[in-house]
C-alpha cells in the first residue's frame, strides 16, 4: 500500500514558507494532498502539536514520516525527483544553493516589514534595513541571472527549488510597489505567470480570513 503522502500548510494568502514548499513540491513532480490549517485560529492550535513538534507549517507526511522545514521538505523531494529541483550545471547548483539557504536564514527586515499579503496592495515606510534587504535580494537575482545564457526565463536556467523560494519574495514586491531592474522583469514574469503559482494565488484570493499582525502598511485599494 502507497503510503498518503500530505503537506500541512497555512493561509496561502499570507504563508510564504508554505508557498516555497508546496511550490517546490509542484515543479519536482511530487504526488501529494494539501491540508490548510488557517492561522492563529483555534483549529490550528488545535492541530498543530499533533502534526509537527515544531509547532509550525510546512509539515510534510508521507506515511509515519515526519518532514518539517520548507528547505528540508524540499531537499526531500529533491532527493527523489526527476525534474525541478536544482540545476544540472554544477556551477548554477552551487550558487542556486547558497542563495536559497540565504533566503532561508536571512532578509529578515524585508520578511517582517513586508508580510505575503497576496491579495493586497499596500504601502509601506522603507527603513535602512529594509533597503538593504531588498538592495541584496535584487543584486542575488541578478548575479543568477548572469551566470547564465540560456532562454528560458528560468533564474538559473531551468526552473528549480530557486524559483520557488522566491516566489513569495515577488508577490511581496507586488503587494508593496517595489521596482526591480529591467533585467530581472522576464523571469520575473514568466514566474508569475507559472501555472502552480497562478493556482496558489487564485485559492489566495478566495481566502477571507485576515491575519492582522500581516495587513502591515496602509491599503493602496480596495482589497479583493
Amino acid at each position: 500500500m502507497v503510503a498518503r503522502t500530505v503537506l500541512y500548510i497555512g493561509n496561502r494568502n499570507y504563508s510564504s514558507w508554505s508557498l516555497r514548499a508546496w511550490l517546490g513540491l509542484r515543479f519536482m513532480g511530487m504526488d501529494f494532498d494539501s491540508e490548510r490549517l488557517p492561522l492563529d485560529t483555534p483549529e490550528f492550535h488545535d492541530r498543530i502539536r499533533s502534526i509537527s513538534a515544531a509547532s509550525r507549517v510546512p509539515v510534510l507526511h508521507v506515511g509515519d514520516r515526519v518532514v518539517w522545514d520548507s528547505l528540508a521538505i524540499c531537499e526531500y523531494a529533491a532527493e527523489r525527483a526527476r525534474r525541478g529541483s536544482w540545476p544540472e550545471d554544477e556551477r548554477l547548483r552551487t550558487h542556486a544553493r547558497c542563495s536559497v539557504a540565504e533566503m532561508h536564514s536571512g532578509f529578515g527586515a524585508l520578511r517582517s516589514a513586508r508580510p505575503m499579503n497576496i491579495r493586497a496592495r499596500r504601502q509601506v515606510n522603507l527603513s535602512a534595513a529594509v533597503e538593504r534587504d531588498i538592495e541584496r535580494m535584487v543584486g542575488l537575482w541578478c548575479e543568477a541571472l548572469t551566470l547564465h545564457t540560456g532562454a528560458s526565463g528560468w533564474l538559473y536556467g531551468e526552473r528549480s527549488i530557486a524559483d520557488a523560494f522566491f516566489a513569495p519574495v515577488l508577490l511581496r514586491f507586488l503587494t508593496y510597489g517595489v521596482p526591480v531592474p529591467e533585467l530581472c522583469q522576464p523571469w520575473m514574469q514568466q514566474l508569475l505567470e507559472d501555472a502552480d503559482l497562478q493556482a496558489w494565488c487564485v485559492e489566495a484570493l478566495e481566502e477571507t480570513e485576515i491575519v492582522e499582525a500581516d495587513e502591515a502598511g496602509e491599503s493602496l485599494e480596495v482589497e479583493a
